[in-house]
């Protein structure tokens, strides 16, 4: 947890701001990883 977000589990378990900014983070991580599937996978699909 520190080493990804910069918090430890304690303080993530504690306060709700923290945790929803870590949220946050993780969902946007998420988002930009679903794009970048999808983009490799439309150049695979075109060079095929």
């Amino acid at each position: 947890m520190h080493g990804a977000h910069g918090v430890g589990y304690e303080v993530y378990k504690r306060k709700h701001d923290v945790r929803m900014q870590v949220e946050k983070k993780r969902e946007q991580d998420y988002r930009e990883s679903r794009r970048m599937i999808a983009d490799l996978e439309r150049k695979v699909h075109v060079n095929i």
